[in-house]
């Protein structure tokens, strides 16, 4: 069974960076994306970006366009989000998830177990 560990949340100050990562267990042909989601408290969870496995191609969401990238590393099974001019609303836990791809979460299959990220003001 693919499994996806998670790493690299933490606590930074507003302006700061942190760069997630989320390790596949292996490649699945359920899997052709890739994506990480956040929850905040009290929230629901929301997509922020999604890199498909074949192209490439990346989206994100227009809360965090210019300030997240998301990438791959097909040989290591891994995918990155990082994260630059942090802002407090950026607080929540980031999930990682393979699926087929989409905004949504019914899109996904699989998902780590989050990793906390909390921005001070």
């Amino acid at each position: 069974q693919v499994q996806l560990v998670e790493s690299g949340g933490g606590s930074v100050q507003a302006g700061g960076s942190l760069r997630l990562s989320c390790v596949g267990t292996r490649r699945s042909s359920i899997t052709s994306a890739m994506a990480w989601f956040r929850q905040a408290p009290g929230k629901d969870r929301e997509f922020v970006a999604q890199i498909t496995w074949n192209s490439g191609t990346a989206v994100t969401t227009d809360s965090v366009k210019g300030r997240f990238t998301i990438s791959a590393d097909s040989a290591k099974n891994t995918v990155y989000l990082q994260m630059t001019s942090l802002r407090p609303d950026d607080t929540g836990v980031y999930y990682c998830a393979a699926g087929a791809g989409g905004t949504s979460t019914e899109g996904y299959l699989l998902w780590g177990q989050g990793t906390q990220v909390t921005v001070s003001s």
